[in-house]
């Protein structure tokens, strides 16, 4: 058993080229091989003696890649159809935006930059994503998933600085005075 692992990390370079060529990033391909390590060392008793370790984990980190892509493939999907319901969302009436809290516009300030300017450009400018993404710089999925962290680190603000007003709709809004939470 000693010597099999001692094989495994005696190859461990030639694993990551080989998975870097594969997902073409390292970070991703050191998180594959880390996965495959742990759960190659879990299946080595299962080993036939007549098998070769180094082929036999090639065929795990094969089969590890193919799982990589097929959530990345997933998760791409998901991505832009989330992408495509926040460009169908309908923009709230004018009474309705005039109802909104007075601090929420504070309060996006004491978000992450990035959190802040999403919050900037598309709630209160009234950009587009798929407009803000090129603005960015950044992919149409990128940016909805960008926007919807931002909604959700400005929806804790709100309800941390503003309390019940936050539960009622800021409705005839009195927390403006209050200080706002830390950065989210």
């Amino acid at each position: 058993m000693d010597d099999v692992k001692r094989v495994l990390v005696e190859n461990h370079r030639e694993f990551l080229r080989f998975l870097e060529r594969r997902v073409g990033r390292r970070d991703v391909a050191e998180d594959i091989l880390q996965e495959a390590f742990t759960r190659g060392l879990e299946k080595l008793d299962g080993l036939r003696d007549d098998e070769a370790v180094v082929p036999w984990f090639y065929r795990t980190l094969r089969n590890a890649t193919v799982d990589y892509w097929r959530r990345a493939k997933v998760a791409d999907k998901a991505l832009a159809l989330f992408a495509e319901e926040i460009e169908k969302t309908e923009e709230p009436n004018e009474t309705m935006r005039d109802e909104v809290c007075r601090c929420v516009a504070r309060l996006a300030d004491t978000l992450k930059p990035e959190y802040a300017e999403a919050i900037r450009r598309i709630e209160v400018d009234g950009l587009r994503v798929d407009a803000f993404a090129d603005e960015q710089g950044i992919t149409k999925s990128n940016a909805a998933v960008r926007v919807f962290r931002a909604r959700e680190a400005l929806r804790k603000q709100v309800a941390v600085s503003c309390g019940t007003c936050a539960e009622h709709g800021c409705l005839a809004c009195t927390c403006g005075a209050r200080a706002p939470a830390n950065e989210v």
